[in-house]
C-alpha cells in the first residue's frame, strides 16, 4: 500500500505540473485551452531531441538543460499562439475559443508528425536517478521523489509570486474579477500574453520531465488533456493551491484502487483498478454536485453589461419551406443523380448521420444557451442501445431479423430502443448538468461522457469492451446503398423537421426565452428547469437516433464512439454551420465531413489542413456558413445596422 501511495504522488506530482499551467489560463483569461495537452506534447518531443544534442557520452547536466530549454521553447510557442489567434477571440463565445484550440491540436499534431514521424521516441535516463529507493520493499525509482520534490517547489515559487510581487497581485485580481481590475489598469493584453506564455512554459516542463518514464507519442496530447481539466475544475478556476489538492486527492485515490485490487461487500465484488480509468471524472462530479465552483474557487463573478451570443432564430417563410421541400426531393433523387458513383451515397450516409448528431447537439447549444462537452455520450448509447436490441431481436424474434419486410422492422426496433437509452441517459445526465452553469456545467458533461465510454469500454460481456459489437447489417431491401441511404434521409429529414416545428411552437420559444432571461422566465411562473431539462433529453434522443443508424452504416459499435474527438467534431460541425439558424448544423456536417473525407485522401497532414480552415472561420466568419449572408449585408444608407449581425 505504501509503495503505491508513493507512487501516485509521484504521478499527482505530473499531474499538478501539468495543470498548474491551464489553471492560471483558465482563470485569468476564460479559455478552455484544449490545446494545453499538445503543448505538453511539443514539450516532451522538444525534451527528448534537446537531451540527445546536449548529453555528451560521458554523463553531465545535459539532461536538466535540457528540460529547460523545452520548457522556455514551449513558453515561446504559447505566447505566439495567444498574440496570434487568441488574442481575436477573447470577446467570442468560449464555444469558439474551445474550436480555436481544438484546430490548434490538429494542427500542433500533425506539425509533430512531419518533423518527428510516426514513431515513439525513446528519452534518456536522468544521471544518477536510474535507480530505486529501497529495493525489494518499496521499489520506488528515485525520479519519482525527485519529481515529488520539483512540484512542491514549483507550488512554492507560484504562491511567492502570487502573494508577493504586484504582477501575482494583478494575476489574482484578473482571476477574481476581471472587469473590476481592467477597470482600475491592469494592462489586459501584457497580462494575458504573459500567463499564457507561462501556462504553457509549465505544460512544457511537465511533458519534459516525463522522458525517463514514458516515449514521446503523437497520443499524448489527448491523453492528458482531459486530466488536466479535471484537476483545474475540481481544484477551482485560477486556484493554485485546489490544483495542487484536486492533483494530490486524484494520484493517491488512484493508487488505493491499484492498492485494495478487488473487494468484496456484501457479496458483492468490486474491481477497483478498473475505476483507473474513471475515477477522476467520478470524483468531478461529485466534486462539481456539491460545489460547483471547485473546492478551492469561488464563483465567477457576473458580467456588468449581459449580452447576447446568439441571434434569435428568423421566423419560417413560404420561401424557406420551398428550398427546404426542393432540397429534399433533390436528396431523394441523388441516387439516380450519382450513376455508379457508389462511394457518394456511402458519403452521402455519413453527412446525414453527421448533421443529425449535430442538429441534436445544436438544440442545447443555440436555442437551449448550454454548453457541452460530452455529447458523445448520447451517441454511443443509442448505438450500444440498438446494437444489443438488434442481438435481442435475432435471439427472441427471429422471424424479425430475416429478409425482405423484417429488416426494416427490426431496424425500427433497434431505432426505439437505442432512442429510449439515450432518452434515459440524458434525462439522468441532464438532471445533474444543469443545475451548474457555464464551463462548469460543460465539464460535467464531459465528466458523464467518460464516465459512460469507461463502462463501454470495460464491460466486456454486454459491450464487447475494447472490441466492441459486430456483425450488424441491413436484411432485405435496406441491404443495397440505395436503401439503407433512402432510410437514413427519412430518419434525419424526420429529425430535421421535428425541431423545426418545436423551435417555432411555443416550446422553442419558451426554450430561448429562459436561455436569454432566466430571472424573467422564472418570474412569469415558467418552468424554467423543466424546460431545459426537456430540451436535454430531446437532444439526447435524436443524437441517439443517429448512433443507431451509424450502427448500421458501419456494421459495428466501438467505444471509440464515446470519445472526446467525437464530441468536438459535433461542436465543430455546429460552430462551422453558426448558430443563427436550423439549417447551420446540416451545412456544418456537410462541409466538416466532405472536407475530411478529400483532405484525408489528398494528404498526410489532412488534420493540420482542417485545423487551418477551422481558423479560418473562427477568425473571418465567427458567424458560421450561415451568419455569412449576414455579415456581409450593408445596414441601409443613413440608417444604422439593426445589430442582429453576429459578433
Amino acid at each position: 500500500m505504501l509503495a503505491q501511495l508513493l507512487n501516485g504522488l509521484a504521478s499527482a506530482s505530473s499531474l499538478f505540473l501539468l495543470s498548474l499551467g491551464l489553471t492560471l489560463i483558465f482563470g485569468v483569461s476564460r479559455v478552455v485551452n484544449f490545446a494545453h495537452g499538445s503543448l505538453a506534447m511539443l514539450g516532451l518531443y522538444l525534451g527528448v531531441t534537446l537531451a540527445q544534442a546536449l548529453i555528451p557520452p560521458w554523463g553531465g547536466p545535459g539532461f536538466w538543460a535540457a528540460v529547460a530549454g523545452a520548457a522556455l521553447a514551449v513558453a515561446a510557442v504559447g505566447a505566439l499562439i495567444e498574440r496570434v489567434v487568441l488574442r481575436r477571440l477573447y470577446g467570442s463565445p468560449e464555444l469558439f475559443q474551445l474550436v480555436a484550440t481544438f484546430a490548434l491540436v490538429l494542427i500542433i499534431r500533425d506539425a509533430t508528425l512531419a518533423t518527428w514521424g510516426a514513431d515513439d521516441r525513446l528519452g534518456p535516463k536522468a544521471p544518477g536517478l536510474a535507480g530505486v529507493l529501497a529495493p525489494g520493499m518499496l521499489n520506488l525509482p528515485s525520479y519519482d521523489l525527485v519529481l515529488m520534490a520539483i512540484g512542491l517547489l514549483v507550488l512554492a515559487g507560484v504562491q511567492w509570486i502570487m502573494t508577493s510581487t504586484r504582477w501575482g497581485l494583478q494575476l489574482r485580481a484578473a482571476t477574481e474579477d476581471r472587469e473590476m481590475a481592467l477597470a482600475v489598469g491592469v494592462d489586459e493584453r501584457r497580462l494575458f500574453t504573459q500567463v499564457f506564455a507561462l501556462g504553457a512554459g509549465l505544460a512544457g516542463l511537465a511533458g519534459a520531465l516525463q522522458m525517463p518514464r514514458e516515449p514521446a507519442s503523437l497520443a499524448y496530447d489527448l491523453q492528458v488533456v482531459a486530466e488536466a481539466f479535471v484537476v483545474t475544475v475540481v481544484g477551482g478556476m485560477g486556484s493554485v493551491i485546489g490544483a495542487f489538492v484536486a492533483a494530490m486527492m486524484i494520484g493517491v485515490v488512484k493508487a488505493a484502487c491499484v492498492a485494495l485490487g478487488t473487494v468484496s461487500i456484501g457479496g458483492l465484488e468490486l474491481v477497483l483498478p478498473k475505476l483507473t480509468l474513471v475515477i477522476e471524472f467520478l470524483l468531478m462530479a461529485i466534486v462539481l454536485a456539491f460545489r460547483p465552483w471547485g473546492l478551492f474557487g469561488r464563483p465567477v463573478a457576473p458580467p456588468r453589461a449581459a449580452r447576447a451570443e446568439f441571434n434569435p432564430l428568423p421566423p419560417p417563410s413560404r420561401r424557406g419551406s420551398l428550398l427546404l421541400a426542393a432540397g429534399m426531393a433533390a436528396l431523394a433523387l441523388l441516387p439516380w443523380l450519382a450513376g455508379d458513383m457508389a462511394y457518394v451515397l456511402v458519403l452521402a450516409v455519413d453527412v446525414l448521420i453527421a448533421g443529425l448528431f449535430a442538429a441534436s447537439l445544436y438544440v442545447l447549444m443555440g436555442p437551449g444557451g448550454v454548453h457541452s462537452f460530452g455529447h458523445a455520450a448520447f451517441l454511443g448509447l443509442g448505438a450500444y442501445g440498438g446494437a444489443l436490441a438488434a442481438h435481442w431481436v435475432a435471439a427472441v424474434l427471429p422471424w424479425l431479423a430475416g429478409s425482405g419486410p423484417g429488416g426494416i422492422a427490426t431496424i425500427l426496433l433497434c431505432l426505439a430502443a437505442g432512442m429510449l437509452l439515450a432518452l434515459a441517459g440524458a434525462a439522468v445526465f441532464g438532471f445533474v448538468v444543469l443545475r451548474a452553469a457555464g464551463v462548469y456545467a460543460a465539464m460535467l458533461t464531459l465528466a458523464f461522457a467518460q464516465i459512460t465510454w469507461s463502462v463501454a469500454f470495460q464491460w466486456d460481456a454486454v459491450t464487447g469492451g475494447s472490441n466492441g459489437l459486430f456483425g450488424f447489417w441491413p436484411q432485405g431491401w435496406l441491404a443495397t446503398r440505395e436503401g439503407y441511404y433512402w432510410f437514413v434521409l427519412a430518419v434525419a429529414g424526420a429529425g430535421g423537421l421535428l425541431l423545426r416545428h418545436l423551435m417555432h411552437a411555443p416550446f422553442g420559444l419558451t426554450l430561448r426565452m429562459v436561455r436569454d432571461a432566466p430571472l424573467r422566465a422564472e418570474s412569469l411562473g415558467l418552468p424554467v428547469f423543466a424546460v431545459r431539462w426537456t430540451a436535454f433529453m430531446l437532444a439526447g434522443a435524436l443524437a441517439g437516433a443517429a448512433g443507431v443508424l451509424t450502427v448500421f452504416a458501419k456494421g459495428s459499435v466501438a467505444p471509440d464512439l464515446l470519445a472526446i474527438p467525437r464530441s468536438v467534431d459535433a461542436l465543430v460541425m455546429v460552430l462551422l454551420g453558426g448558430l443563427q439558424s436550423l439549417a447551420g448544423p446540416w451545412l456544418g456536417a456537410l462541409a466538416y465531413t466532405v472536407g475530411q473525407d478529400f483532405l484525408a485522401r489528398a494528404t498526410e497532414y489532412w488534420r493540420a489542413a482542417i485545423g487551418l480552415a477551422m481558423l479560418a472561420v473562427i477568425l473571418l466568419a465567427p458567424g458560421g456558413l450561415t451568419g455569412v449572408r449576414r455579415l456581409g449585408r450593408l445596414a441601409p444608407a443613413g440608417r444604422p445596422d439593426d445589430g442582429r449581425a453576429p459578433r
